[in-house]
């Protein structure tokens, strides 16, 4: 059954006011999610947070959600404040040696580069190659991977699910952030086999920020410490009664990555927010996200000269000759449009909200702008 695109878009009250291309920033909220937030604080006062241990099998619930989400098992999720948490207990947690190599591709987020940069320090040699060269560039001592799941500037998707089993096969860590595209497009784990995997839903699942969780292989829990040790680290941490005084005995699970308290309003709207998800059903998510892709990226030809770098893509990045984005940018957010400006290109990101007339608007401004 095709889902009520019309009836899904009501629920996010900011479309009243504004045309969005701006996903793959912040994605917008549903009157669900923000209901969920409401609804945790409502219950609070309530209960004055009498039954809060059973917050934390609500957020069991959600940890499910996010395991469904991308083929998972809930033992391998834990939750956290954003990607880069996650990716430096991978990176603090790994012990580097004078020559290894980290690898990744031109054009990655920030957070895929200054860790790693970092590390130089310790003798690592960390190498940003273009996607034609990354095989090449994998080398005996190369022992990790970063790599979005699609470059927030230029929307290049590297085909993961042929680059995590090779990598799995020489026994080279492979970190994805899927903060880039998971919602617009689907992810599998068992096909990709990632080491770790990181999504802040504060884009693509529209989510608030601080609303995150990754993904950790069992074999990576089996050697990664947590870095972060708390009352929740110790393996029986519930019995708050008569919390554990002394070491801690870690949890098999991801969940001893956590150790203190989460975040309870974002995570329960993230639960709402992956509800509405599952609801819809991630693959006619998908379609209907890369179908409008399709019709942007075809409207933008009717515009002379423009350039778009990658389809088949969530994120388009057109661009325009002898026109600075920054500028379209502006011009585009007088018309009540917003996009954004990267590395020389105008990005635009759909998602399952959007529609045609939203294209037809942008297209209009967008020919005046390059007429004028």
């Amino acid at each position: 059954m095709t889902p009520n695109w019309p009836s899904i878009r009501s629920r996010y009250p900011a479309l009243a006011h504004w045309t969005y291309f701006n996903s793959a920033t912040f994605g917008l909220l549903s009157q669900n999610t923000a209901a969920a937030v409401t609804a945790h604080f409502q219950h609070r006062d309530d209960l004055a947070c009498a039954d809060f241990l059973n917050w934390f099998d609500d957020i069991d619930r959600t940890r499910a959600k996010a395991a469904q989400l991308i083929h998972a098992s809930p033992e391998d999720i834990a939750f956290s404040i954003n990607a880069a948490t996650p990716l430096s207990l991978l990176l603090g947690g790994t012990h580097w040696k004078p020559g290894d190599r980290i690898v990744t591709l031109t054009n990655e987020f920030p957070n895929q580069l200054y860790y790693a940069a970092l590390l130089k320090e310790k003798g690592v040699d960390f190498v940003q190659v273009e996607w034609p060269d990354f095989f090449d560039a994998i080398t005996p001592q190369t022992r990790a991977v970063l790599m979005s799941q699609v470059s927030y500037t230029t929307g290049f998707r590297p085909p993961l699910d042929q680059i995590g089993p090779f990598l799995k096969q020489r026994e080279i860590l492979f970190y994805v952030d899927a903060t880039q595209a998971l919602g617009a497009l689907t992810l599998n784990v068992e096909q990709v086999q990632p080491s770790m995997l990181a999504v802040h839903g504060y884009k693509w699942l529209l989510c608030p920020n601080g609303a995150a969780f990754f993904y950790v292989s069992p074999e990576l829990r089996q050697k990664l410490q947590p870095n972060i040790i708390g009352w929740r680290s110790h393996e029986d941490w519930r019995n708050v009664n008569r919390l554990h005084h002394g070491a801690p005995v870690f949890r098999e699970s991801a969940e001893k990555y956590e150790g203190g308290m989460p975040a309870f309003p974002c995570l329960y709207a993230m639960d709402a927010a992956l509800s509405e998800f599952l609801e819809i059903g991630p693959e006619k998510i998908e379609r209907r996200v890369m179908e409008l892709t399709a019709i942007l990226q075809e409207r933008l030809h009717e515009i002379a000269r423009v350039t778009v770098l990658h389809k088949h893509s969530p994120i388009t990045a057109a661009h325009f000759p002898h026109l600075d984005p920054a500028i379209l940018v502006q011009r585009l957010k007088a018309e009540r449009i917003l996009a954004s400006a990267r590395h020389g290109c105008l990005r635009l990101s759909v998602h399952f909200y959007n529609d045609e007339a939203d294209i037809d608007k942008l297209i209009n401004v967008l020919q005046t702008a390059c007429k004028g």
